[in-house]
């Protein structure tokens, strides 16, 4: 088991995310489904968590109730190789238009999550600061991150 694990608190999709999640990313499984005892906020049988592995990271979804909404304060950032893999997770995952930006999307659930070229990674760890703040202004404008607007402002700088 992984020390520190992503907890995700839905009202009662636990397990319907998970499977949702699972589907998308490859290298990915449902580990366990936990289910509630009698006597306890849900009817017996019912899903209590959810424990499941996205590309080899563990995450648990729990069905907690409609209290502990989910926040772009808390994202799932995904390091995309190709501009092919970033408008495949996009696509599959923003349900949200209205909350996308900077690469930033939300899904079905309410997860947000950050669908970001590793060209992206590299290019604003430059030391030059000019080019690196090129990238991050070009990045600014966009909803859906262009690895070839991000490439064409380095260059630029």
């Amino acid at each position: 088991m992984q020390k520190i694990r992503t907890f995700l608190s839905f009202d009662n999709q636990a397990e319907d995310a998970a499977k949702f999640y699972v589907s998308i990313f490859k290298n990915s499984e449902i580990v366990n489904v936990s289910r509630y005892g009698d006597g306890l906020r849900m009817d017996e049988g019912g899903v209590l968590a959810v424990d499941f592995k996205l590309e080899g990271q563990e995450y648990v979804a729990l069905n907690c109730g409609p209290m502990f909404k989910f926040t772009p304060a808390m994202s799932l950032l995904v390091d995309c190789a190709t501009p092919e893999e970033v408008d495949e997770l996009w696509s599959k995952l923003s349900a949200v238009p209205e909350a996308e930006g900077c690469g930033w999307c939300q899904d079905k659930y309410g997860v947000t999550w950050q669908i970001v070229p590793t060209l992206m990674s590299e290019l604003t760890r430059d030391k030059d600061s000019k080019k690196a703040n090129a990238i991050l202004q070009a990045m600014s404008s966009m909803k859906k991150i262009d690895s070839r607007v991000l490439q064409e402002a380095y260059d630029r700088a």
